[in-house]
Protein backbone atom coordinates (compact mmCIF):
# COMPACT_ATOMS: atom_id res chain seq x y z
CA UNK A 1 0.00 0.00 0.00
CA UNK A 2 3.19 2.54 0.69
CA UNK A 3 4.42 1.51 -2.64
CA UNK A 4 1.18 2.76 -4.33
CA UNK A 5 0.79 5.58 -2.81
CA UNK A 6 4.42 6.61 -3.74
CA UNK A 7 4.06 5.60 -7.32
CA UNK A 8 0.82 8.38 -7.31
CA UNK A 9 2.77 10.46 -5.55
CA UNK A 10 5.49 10.80 -7.43
CA UNK A 11 3.00 10.35 -10.93
CA UNK A 12 1.48 13.98 -9.78
CA UNK A 13 4.98 15.93 -9.20
CA UNK A 14 5.57 14.25 -12.87
CA UNK A 15 3.15 16.20 -14.36
CA UNK A 16 3.56 19.41 -12.98
CA UNK A 17 4.33 22.99 -15.45
CA UNK A 18 7.15 22.96 -17.84
CA UNK A 19 8.32 26.09 -20.00
CA UNK A 20 9.83 26.04 -23.82
CA UNK A 21 10.73 29.42 -25.36
CA UNK A 22 10.93 31.99 -26.36
CA UNK A 23 8.83 31.49 -29.53
CA UNK A 24 7.89 34.13 -32.18
CA UNK A 25 3.90 34.38 -31.11
CA UNK A 26 3.23 37.80 -33.38
CA UNK A 27 4.57 39.36 -36.20
CA UNK A 28 2.55 42.51 -37.43
CA UNK A 29 3.19 45.87 -39.05
CA UNK A 30 4.82 48.75 -36.94
CA UNK A 31 4.47 50.99 -40.13
CA UNK A 32 5.91 51.61 -43.68
CA UNK A 33 9.36 49.40 -43.64
CA UNK A 34 9.03 48.07 -40.24
CA UNK A 35 7.82 44.70 -38.38
CA UNK A 36 6.71 44.52 -34.57
CA UNK A 37 8.12 41.02 -33.38
CA UNK A 38 6.77 39.46 -30.03
CA UNK A 39 8.43 36.63 -28.57
CA UNK A 40 7.32 34.56 -25.26
CA UNK A 41 8.11 32.13 -23.13
CA UNK A 42 5.48 29.20 -23.33
CA UNK A 43 4.49 27.38 -20.07
CA UNK A 44 2.15 23.88 -20.35
CA UNK A 45 0.22 22.97 -17.36
CA UNK A 46 0.11 19.57 -18.14
CA UNK A 47 -2.01 18.49 -14.89
CA UNK A 48 -4.77 20.52 -16.01
CA UNK A 49 -3.74 21.55 -19.29
CA UNK A 50 -3.65 25.07 -19.62
CA UNK A 51 -1.13 27.02 -21.70
CA UNK A 52 0.04 30.36 -20.62
CA UNK A 53 2.31 33.04 -22.18
CA UNK A 54 4.99 34.77 -19.91
CA UNK A 55 8.18 36.57 -20.45
CA UNK A 56 6.73 38.16 -23.33
CA UNK A 57 9.36 40.88 -25.08
CA UNK A 58 8.40 42.93 -28.28
CA UNK A 59 11.09 44.04 -30.85
CA UNK A 60 10.92 46.53 -34.03
CA UNK A 61 12.86 45.64 -36.80
CA UNK A 62 13.73 47.56 -40.36
CA UNK A 63 12.92 45.98 -43.39
CA UNK A 64 14.33 46.94 -47.03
Amino acid sequence: MKLLLILIVAALFSFGCSTAGPFVTNVSSAGPGKLLIEKCQVELNAFVGYITNKDCTSNTIQTQ
